[in-house]
Parts: structure tokens; C-alpha cells; sequence
């Protein structure tokens, strides 16, 4: 039974960066793809950046490419989110999630035996 645990949100100003963590019991490396999501109230949860459970492939939602980067410890079982040039629209609650042998575009949509953390605010506002 995996759980996730996120830190690391937070109020930031247009243009910042920020970075989440999200710390794992019972993660197996090579077995769990890993991702980050986010919800905007009103708003279906999407899938931010996604990293495949063998480790050698990762998707990133054209929204945040070159401005997000995905990140994992294997040693730690943290995985990281990277957030630089934020905008308003990024405001939304962040959570972290695995699941077993997946790919990263598939890990990226949310499905059937997907474990998730508590989530994390990201507000960003001047």
C-alpha cells in the first residue's frame, strides 16, 4: 500500500518558482510511475508531469513544458516538482500520485489503482 506524502506549496508572486516534494512509503523504483496533477476549483483534475514506471520516459502537459520539470530520488522515494516562470493560472491544489507499471502519457491521466497524496495549495498572486 503506497503513501504519498506532498509538501512545499505556497503563495508565490507572478514570475516566481516553487518547488514540491512528495515523499513515498512503500514505492517500489521500476514497479510505480509517478506524476503530479493539479485542480482548479471548478475544474477537472489534470495531469501536470508524469514520469513511466521503468524510469526512461516522461510527459509534461504543453501548458508547463520548459517551465516544470519532474524529478525523483530513487534512494529517498521523493519525487520533486520544479515550478519556474508561474502564473496565475497555475493557481490550483497539486497532488502527487503513483501507480503500477504505466506509462508516463498514460500515468498523466487519472485511472483505476492510482494512489494520491492529500494535495498541496500553489496560489499564485500578486
Amino acid at each position: 500500500q503506497l503513501q504519498l506524502v506532498e509538501s512545499g506549496g505556497g503563495l508565490v508572486q507572478p514570475g516566481g518558482s516553487l518547488t514540491l516534494s512528495c515523499a513515498a512509503s512503500g514505492f517500489t523504483v521500476g514497479v510505480h510511475g509517478i506524476g503530479w496533477f493539479r485542480q482548479a476549483p471548478g475544474k477537472e483534475r489534470e495531469g501536470v508531469a508524469c514520469i513511466s514506471s521503468n524510469g526512461i520516459s516522461w510527459f509534461y502537459r504543453d501548458s508547463v513544458k520548459g517551465r516544470f520539470t519532474i524529478s525523483i530520488d530513487n534512494a529517498k522515494k521523493t519525487w520533486y516538482l520544479q515550478m519556474n516562470s508561474l502564473n496565475p493560472e497555475d493557481t490550483a491544489v497539486y497532488y502527487c500520485a503513483a501507480r503500477s507499471m504505466t506509462t508516463a502519457q498514460a500515468m498523466c491521466v487519472p485511472g483505476k489503482g492510482t494512489y494520491w497524496g492529500q494535495g498541496t495549495q500553489v496560489t499564485v498572486s500578486s
